[in-house]
């Protein structure tokens, strides 16, 4: 195959991100290389051929940092290391440069809002009040305090993993402010000098040649200088709500969605469309986590033309509506379509912080079907992709049963309302062997492997073409071969059907595309009103076992059926 034009090539390598198909892995839980129970970089890297014939453009890595471990990574005590658990820097490179022989970036996760306890920083900043990184840190006196008593924490904010977000400290008689975990202090983002050290942290893997960053909780980055108490959210019955810790559940105002994030993500934003390597050419996309109150809040983190933020602020208010209401659906898609102000949307449904699927929107019945739905909204629309590890396969919510086996932080103190995120973050499942292929056998994984491993898992699904692997495949094909479905924009179609959700997919110089998802248990008919609405359509996937349709006037879905279809004309 000749070379293409240079033109051709930057402009693929500038735009890769608008149509990009990522796959988010939790490290500690994908491929164990070395017997010890803990996924790892080399085995990653073993299992980028897989990734590669799924059709990933991408992968984004949980926290590979050095760590304690408190938070599984996410309290990070040194940006610009290897955790010794995944491996070591060597392995690192190592990740890059197989997965770019297979067109596949590396994107880092950038933990900004907090670092670990034990991070320098934090061990200079508690050392004493005078210390230079003192003011790196959000610290406190206490309402009340005397020179004998610590008094009541500065205010009533909580942290996500319940109860106080303050923490006294002993030694230099004040509390410091943990948006999440106690052993995660939050950085203080009006000190410039963090901004600085930030920069340079991006500059360090940017020189490795990752493909861009996730950056974590970015909308917690700030809080309110008048440190006032937030408002409690109180119920029907006029008392406040009570969260799964048993504690009142309270608005968040105070500590999240702060005007301030948006001169950061401009200025991280600029450093990393600065950078340029002959080695790893492309843009590099900064990625949020922007859990968001409505379509306008998520429409402002993209910033504008001449400051911008996020490529690409994940767009959970499709994703996590967590029911299969056809009405709330085509109202968060129409909003992803029209109201981003023609940025490109990124939908994401799963992740390591949530339930997986088919806890959120399965039946138990019907679990696969409904996993063809949530995948073809998914994929069979403009803009880029996220998924999880394992939900190609269809794996399982797998929460512990007792207190003594919770790993997860979130759990151990929420038992057992609220059980941790253990559930979303077992093992990946490769095929029926002892531990799912994901470890060797004798070997005692870090989290226990589900049950279900031994139905599903990539090896049996690879050899059945009516497998849930295949449907992926076959999606992720669509997405990156048909302009109208990977680059057209979308028009609601049937908008008065609250069983079927339908749209059309439309690009300039090419047919349109057609996509149907029944959201209900029962067989449906749907008959689509278009121009010349006897025109033909040719079927480019549908729910195995379903009937072809003789036209537009009348598709037949079956329960949590889907089609897929290009209108001919």
């Amino acid at each position: 195959m000749p070379d293409q034009p240079a033109k051709t090539t930057s402009a693929s390598e500038r735009d890769w991100w608008k149509n990009a198909v990522i796959y988010q892995i939790y490290p500690r839980s994908f491929q164990d290389s070395n017997g010890d129970g803990v996924g790892d970089l080399n085995g990653i890297t073993q299992r980028l051929d897989y990734l590669q014939e799924l059709g990933v453009d991408a992968i984004w890595m949980t926290p590979i940092y050095p760590s304690p471990q408190a938070d599984f990574g996410y309290d990070v005590a040194d940006y610009e290391a290897i955790d010794p658990h995944y491996g070591t820097m060597a392995d690192f490179d190592r990740l890059v440069a197989e997965a770019a022989k297979r067109h596949i970036r590396v994107i880092m996760d950038m933990v900004m809002n907090h670092s670990s306890d034990e991070h320098k920083w934090f061990v200079e900043s508690r050392s004493s009040r005078t210390n230079p990184y003192r003011d790196w840190y959000v610290w406190r006196d206490g309402n009340g305090e005397t020179a004998t008593d610590k008094g009541e924490p500065p205010n009533n904010w909580q942290s996500e993993f319940g109860h106080s977000a303050w923490e006294w400290d002993e030694k230099t008689r004040q509390y410091y402010y943990h948006k999440f975990y106690v052993k995660q202090p939050d950085l203080n983002w009006n000190n410039p000098k963090v901004h600085a050290a930030f920069k340079d942290i991006i500059d360090f893997w940017l020189k490795r040649g990752v493909g861009g960053f996730r950056f974590d909780a970015i909308t917690t980055l700030f809080e309110d200088p008048s440190f006032a108490d937030e408002t409690a959210i109180l119920g029907k019955d006029g008392r406040p709500r009570i969260n799964a810790f048993g504690d009142p559940a309270l608005d968040g105002l105070k500590t999240e969605f702060l005007p301030g994030v948006h001169a950061v993500m401009e200025e991280m934003r600029a450093s990393a469309d600065a950078f340029s390597s002959d080695k790893f050419p492309g843009t590099r996309v900064l990625i949020g986590e922007t859990y968001l109150p409505d379509v306008a809040a998520l429409a402002r983190e993209y910033g504008t033309l001449d400051k911008p933020e996020f490529h690409l602020p994940m767009d959970t208010q499709v994703g996590f509506v967590n029911k299969p209401d056809v009405a709330t659906f085509r109202a968060k898609l129409e909003d992803a379509e029209e109201r981003l102000g023609g940025n490109i949307p990124l939908l994401v449904f799963d992740n390591h912080d949530n339930p997986r699927l088919d806890a959120r929107y399965g039946d138990g019945v019907h679990d696969t079907d409904i996993q063809r739905v949530i995948s073809a909204i998914l994929f069979a629309s403009r803009g880029a992709s996220l998924f999880y590890y394992g939900d190609e396969i269809g794996m399982k919510t797998t929460p512990p049963t007792r207190v003594e086996d919770v790993r997860d932080p979130v759990g151990r103190v929420g038992w057992p309302k609220e059980k941790g995120r253990d559930g979303e973050r077992t093992p990946m499942q490769w095929d029926a062997t002892a531990n799912a292929g994901f470890a060797k056998a004798g070997v005692v994984p870090w989290l226990p492997v589900p049950p279900s491993y031994t139905s599903i898992n990539v090896q049996a699904e690879k050899a059945d073409p009516n497998s849930l692997l295949a449907w992926y495949q076959s999606l992720i094909r669509l997405k990156k071969t048909n302009p109208a479905i990977g680059e057209g924009g979308y028009t609601m179609l049937d908008v008065d059907n609250a069983s079927v959700l339908s749209w059309m997919c439309q690009a300039p110089g090419v047919l349109a595309v057609v996509v149907s998802v029944n959201f209900t248990a029962e067989p449906q008919t749907v008959s689509l009103s278009l121009p010349g609405s006897g025109r033909k359509v040719r079927t480019l996937l549908k729910t195995p076992g379903a009937p072809e349709p003789v036209s537009l006037g009348k598709i037949q879905l079956g329960a949590y059926g889907v089609y897929i279809g290009e209108i001919q004309p």
